[in-house]
């Protein structure tokens, strides 16, 4: 892999991980279509490297907001093991136990994303499927219950955030989609459900590459590779701190729709090409 691949392939991890687009389902598409590497087959290192990349843009963004969750893990353990607990918890740990509750649904994950990964090289599928993230977009869009926000949120909401994540298992639903779609439906409002979304994604990131560490050993890196890894990864930080912050402002002014047209159009072309091919 070559310098400027590496870095093409950053950028697409790094603005599809956050943007409600689907990053599994445009990297299917690229090696389906366009011969380019299935990075999770050929080259498993590389794309765990991409995956640390997107990692450290949202970190970068809501860094307070992760001391907070450590600090609050960490004051929280401290009540259980004093009995301090029955005097109650502050936002710091009501903010790690929303993040945890909603983490526990991805569990479910490891026994069904197997079932599922044949869906990578059915392009028509994909299109499908992404015609249906701009619906749950689309429908994110809509919902304007406002009713709890998260310092007021329970488990319960947190539950069904995280229930709704499991959709994006599948190649062509989005996990920041379907987390703000979730929060939305939980009655989150906009900036919170976005919020939230990013923050559930540093888990959601690390949980999902922990399992890829094992394989490691057995997919190094190609001689020569390095220029490529470090164009890729800093290549994945930039556009995702980018990708970040535009859909902050998007779903702040009640544009998500812009997502749907994108998925519902890229969903269609996919399939007709298909089709034809």
């Amino acid at each position: 892999m070559n310098f400027l691949k590496g870095v093409l392939y950053g950028m697409l991890q790094g603005i599809t991980e956050f943007l409600p687009v689907s990053s599994s389902g445009h990297l299917s598409l690229m090696a389906n279509f366009f011969g380019l590497d299935n990075l999770e087959d050929n080259n498993l290192t590389f794309m765990v490297f991409l995956h640390l990349g997107t990692l450290v843009a949202v970190v970068l963004v809501y860094y307070r907001d992760v001391y907070n969750i450590i600090k609050g893990f960490f004051t929280l353990m401290g009540k259980l093991f004093t009995g301090k607990i029955k005097q109650g918890i502050n936002q710091d740990e009501r903010l790690f136990l929303l993040i945890f509750t909603a983490t526990l649904p991805l569990t479910f994950a490891v026994f069904l994303t197997d079932k599922v990964e044949f869906i990578s090289s059915i392009s028509w599928v994909i299109g499908i499927l992404l015609i249906l993230n701009g619906i749950v977009l689309y429908i994110a869009d809509k919902i304007n219950k406002n009713t709890v926000s998260l310092e007021s949120a329970g488990i319960k909401h947190s539950l069904l955030v995280g229930f709704v994540q499991l959709l994006a298992i599948l190649p062509g639903i989005s996990r920041s989609g379907s987390t703000i779609t979730g929060g939305k439906l939980a009655g989150y409002n906009r900036s919170d459900a976005v919020k939230f979304s990013f923050l559930l994604s540093i888990p959601a990131i690390l949980g999902a590459n922990v399992f890829e560490l094992f394989k490691l050993k057995d997919n190094p890196l190609p001689e020569g590779s390095l220029p490529a890894v470090i164009g890729g990864v800093a290549a994945a930080v930039v556009s995702g701190l980018i990708a970040i912050k535009l859909l902050e402002y998007i779903a702040k002014n009640k544009k998500l729709s812009v997502f749907s047209l994108y998925c519902g159009v890229v969903g269609a072309a996919v399939i007709i090409a298909d089709i034809l091919m």
